[in-house]
């Protein structure tokens, strides 16, 4: 099941550096050039729960798919924007409350599920999370695109502080780095708020197996 999703992440990749490809070197932010927009639209076809929508791209990946620009001097003010933008549209837990359970956390952390064109519009999604980070010690299958999240709580400590920022992470990423791998979990509507607070409890309970 893991693999949907790491299939999803290489196809973003190689859009991505696709895209890269068909930009002049010339620091200016520059438009979609009308080759890769007719290559893209004859790629992608509506199917199941995926729309063609899903390759619309919002203000914040329109930036990261200029690698050119957004690593320029001149791209700085807006990557510290965007950045902005993604961090004002996290909303902190409704009732207050950060940590779930990881029981469910781990499960959520295991699912690859949901959000593609083979799966039901009610399919509950997971969060791939194995695809990228290594978390559970007692799991040997796990990607390395990401840090290993092994000992996070236990290792960082549980303040107010780590919380928080481990909160948003999860929730939207490019709000520290504008150009972030992660999904952006609640942007998206991916994982619900409960889900969140369940993967939360899975990196912040000490009595996780990720902090033992």
């Amino acid at each position: 099941m893991k693999m949907t999703h790491l299939k999803q992440l290489l196809t973003i990749a190689g859009l991505v550096f696709a895209f890269g490809l068909a930009h002049s070197p010339a620091l200016a932010q520059q438009k979609n050039d009308p080759k890769f927009n007719k290559m893209i639209q004859d790629s992608f076809r509506a199917e199941g729960i995926a729309g063609l929508n899903r390759i619309d791209q919002d203000p914040t990946q329109k930036f990261c798919s200029d690698p050119q620009f957004a690593n320029s001097k001149q791209g700085e003010a807006m990557r510290e924007k965007i950045q902005k933008i993604n961090m004002d549209s996290i909303q902190q837990p409704s009732d207050g409350k950060y940590i779930g359970d990881w029981n469910n956390g781990e499960k959520i952390a295991q699912s690859g599920r949901g959000a593609t064109w083979s799966d039901k519009a009610d399919t509950v999604i997971g969060g791939g999370c194995y695809n990228c980070h290594q978390i559970d010690p007692k799991e040997i299958s796990y990607g390395n695109i990401g840090p290993s999240l092994t000992g996070y709580g236990k290792l960082r400590g549980y303040s107010k502080e780590v919380v928080t920022y481990t909160w948003n992470r999860i929730n939207n990423s490019k709000a520290y780095n504008a150009c972030s791998n992660m999904p952006r979990f609640a942007h998206f509507k991916l994982l619900n708020e409960q889900q969140i607070q369940d993967v939360m409890a899975l990196l912040l309970n000490p009595e996780s197996p990720v902090n033992k």
